[in-house]
């Protein structure tokens, strides 16, 4: 067999003849083109042709990309690699021209470059220049290829999968535009396009070298997605026996989720694997981490198949199972009602591990419901985010207990009082309109036991009291200090959800005025939250604040923020705790700067630097007498030179009268060893360890208070 590669401009003419024979494999992607390509497509032809002399025969030619092809130099058969959204676009533009234009042997001229009719007298069959895949194939020829097939496409109104319902898109864009058109003007846009019009065709015999050269294309920018690509690799990797299966597994998945988010869930898979922010394009990116290519089979089997089923459930709150069902959706609704979605790559390894074990499925996306929205309350940036949920994955797939105070999954002490300060603060202030409403459509959900439905296409947050009063109003009487007023203006206990969007004008009417005609729609408030508001008759301080208690326990309850704790308070507690156990304790000296580690107790009597503990080579700071003491540690053999000579090792434990003496001794310089030293695992200095012991505990840090 040859492996010539040839790469030729032939025009329109030469492509829709006799010389070729086109057919999409079933391992392409669908035809994908929208309207918008469809629309650009025609008006880049309409200019081309405005701009064209009077004789065609005389204009530019028009270059309309490239195809690559597996065809054998002796045969019209030829297998489309790439450049099937063109040629289906362009035989779909024929076809509309054809049913545009009124002239029956233009007509006859524009069919004989879509298909070859069969014939009863010569027992041929009907030679079609394109042939779809297998699932589209048939609903082209009649739709399309066919003479009356393209007025009845774009009457249908009964629903058809993506791919066909784009033919029938673009078939209405292209006849709508070309009805406008002089019956001449459509004539000489059929020869323009036939005559003048080329496509660059590369063609070789091999099939990997046809998907090379698709790749190089394609990741030149071309018009194909990365999943594409990645379909055209793996596919393209299993023995062609079963590639007619796995391509249909592909595509009814494909399908079923739609190709945008088929694309996200390849997008998740990354992250599943990586676990890490992406640093380069999903193709390359996956390739590296995935590496589909190598098992293309269980690529598809055990890793696509899986976690797009378990993503179609988890996106449309899905779940079915004979306990916890709809306690599960419900924290999936409110899930996918996030903005970001990093929680995703997680919440797909869990699923397809543990998805026929209702308990454990209610307990993990209960938690991930409060882990999302304390995110979401605390602000935190997408770094954060990643790092978190990457290391949730891997807590996943190492089977870790999810359910500890230390899983990913969980929230610390010291988040849970970051959420809740969050929560208690002016809101409106510090979060997005979007991030706001949110919050409070939650709670409002929680306030209204669960019964609340949310349909609304708008959702605003308003303020009770207005957030400039008017002079002498009644907001004045019930809120006088301005110092209350800009406590209590933007938090909870002064904020409503409104199904409509905001009138400035409205903010500032009185209360009765509000509660009747703004906060309400026929007298009623489809919003919890706000139907609390219409039952009050003042809108004092001490309504705000009893109202900004109950949403408050409303959301620590549900989210479970009762243990909460200030970072002072944690370290206060640590503290307090290490004082209980008395003036012995462990601590620890890092500099990453010279690559030092040492580790020393504080016993009341002395300062141990314990035995294998490094310290600089050399003394770099001003003469001091703790110099001295390194000097004599050294001619003692105290301190020893390591292995590789780049730091010296302490020999064994050695008794300093200080830590400043003992981290003096390590850094190579004078230092500030209470500062520096800092308890075993922990932030805490030695100082703020000192200071926490009862005063009748003796440490060798005294003497340099």
């Amino acid at each position: 067999m040859s492996h010539t590669l040839t790469a030729k401009e032939q025009s329109l003419a030469k492509i829709f003849s006799d010389d070729y024979v086109f057919t999409i494999p079933g391992y392409q992607r669908p035809y994908a083109w929208g309207r918008e390509q469809a629309q650009e497509l025609l008006d880049d032809l309409l200019g081309a042709l405005a701009a064209a002399p009077a004789q065609l025969s005389e204009a530019a030619p028009y270059f309309l990309g490239s195809i690559v092809l597996i065809k054998g130099e002796a045969s019209p058969e030829a297998t489309v690699v790439d450049g099937q959204q063109r040629l289906t676009t362009l035989t779909l533009l024929l076809s509309a021209i054809r049913t545009t234009v009124g002239d029956v042997e233009v007509q006859k001229d524009i069919t004989s470059c879509i298909y070859e009719k069969g014939s009863v007298v010569k027992g041929t069959q009907a030679r079609y220049r394109l042939s779809l895949r297998d699932r589209d194939r048939e609903f082209f020829r009649q739709n399309v290829q066919h003479e009356d097939g393209l007025q009845t496409l774009v009457q249908l109104i009964t629903s058809l999968p993506d791919a066909q319902a784009r033919l029938r898109s673009n078939a209405q864009v292209f006849i709508d535009r070309l009805a406008k058109l002089p019956q001449a003007e459509l004539v000489r846009l059929v020869q323009f396009v036939i005559t003048r019009c080329y496509l660059v065709t590369v063609a070789t015999p091999d099939l990997d070298s046809a998907y090379r050269i698709f790749g190089v294309l394609n990741s030149r920018g071309l018009d194909l997605s990365a999943t594409d690509i990645l379909k055209a690799e793996i596919i393209g990797g299993i023995e062609p026996a079963l590639r007619d299966a796995y391509t249909q597994k592909w595509e009814d998945e494909e399908e079923d989720l739609g190709r945008d988010e088929f694309g996200d869930l390849f997008s998740h898979i990354r992250m599943v694997f990586r676990k890490a922010k992406p640093q380069g394009t999903l193709l390359k990116e996956f390739k590296e981490n995935v590496t589909p290519a190598q098992k293309p089979q269980q690529f598809v089997d055990e890793i696509l198949l899986p976690m797009a089923q378990a993503f179609s459930e988890l996106r449309d709150a899905d779940y079915a199972s004979q306990r916890h069902a709809e306690q599960v959706n419900e924290h999936l609704r409110w899930l996918n009602r996030l903005e970001f979605k990093d929680w995703v790559p997680p919440a797909l390894t869990f699923f397809v591990r543990f998805r026929q074990q209702p308990e454990a499925v209610l307990s993990f996306f209960r938690d991930l419901e409060r882990l999302g929205y304390s995110i979401l309350a605390r602000k935190a940036g997408v770094n954060e985010r990643i790092e978190r949920f990457s290391a949730l994955t891997r807590a996943i797939e190492a089977g870790s207990d999810l359910s500890a105070s230390s899983s990913p999954l969980q929230l610390s002490p010291e988040e849970q009082h970051q959420t809740y300060a969050a929560l208690s603060g002016p809101l409106y202030e510090t979060h997005s309109s979007r991030a706001l409403a949110l919050l409070l459509l939650r709670l409002d959900h929680l306030m209204s036991d669960g019964s609340a439905s949310y349909q609304h296409e708008v959702v605003t947050v308003e303020h009770v009291m207005p957030q400039q009063p008017a002079p002498n109003s009644q907001w004045l009487t019930w809120v006088p200090d301005t110092a209350a007023h800009q406590h209590w203006v933007h938090r909870l206990g002064n904020l409503a959800l409104l199904s409509r969007k905001k009138n400035s004008s409205a903010s500032n009417r009185d209360f009765a005025w509000k509660k009747s005609s703004y906060f309400t729609k026929g007298g009623t408030s489809s919003f919890a939250l706000t139907t609390q508001v219409l039952q009050h008759l003042d809108w004092t301080v001490e309504i705000m604040q009893e109202r900004q208690e109950t949403m408050l326990k409303t959301l620590e309850t549900h989210w479970r923020l009762q243990d909460r704790k200030s970072k002072a308070d944690l370290a206060e507690a640590m503290l307090a705790e290490l004082g209980v156990v008395g003036n012995t304790a462990m601590f620890e000296l890092e500099s990453a700067r010279h690559g030092l580690a040492a580790m020393a107790e504080e016993n009341g009597d002395s300062f141990t630097v314990l035995a294998n503990s490094q310290a600089k080579l050399a003394w770099t700071g001003q003469p001091h007498t703790y110099q001295q003491l390194r000097e004599e540690l050294c001619s003692t053999g105290a301190l020893k030179l390591s292995e590789d000579g780049s730091h010296f090792i302490f020999a064994k434990d050695t008794n300093f009268k200080s830590p400043s003496a003992a981290s003096a001794t390590v850094l190579g310089r004078t230092d500030n060893g209470r500062n520096t030293w800092r308890l075993k695992g922990t932030s805490i200095t030695y100082a703020a360890w000192q200071d926490n012991l009862p005063g009748s505990l003796p440490v060798t840090g005294c003497s340099e208070v």
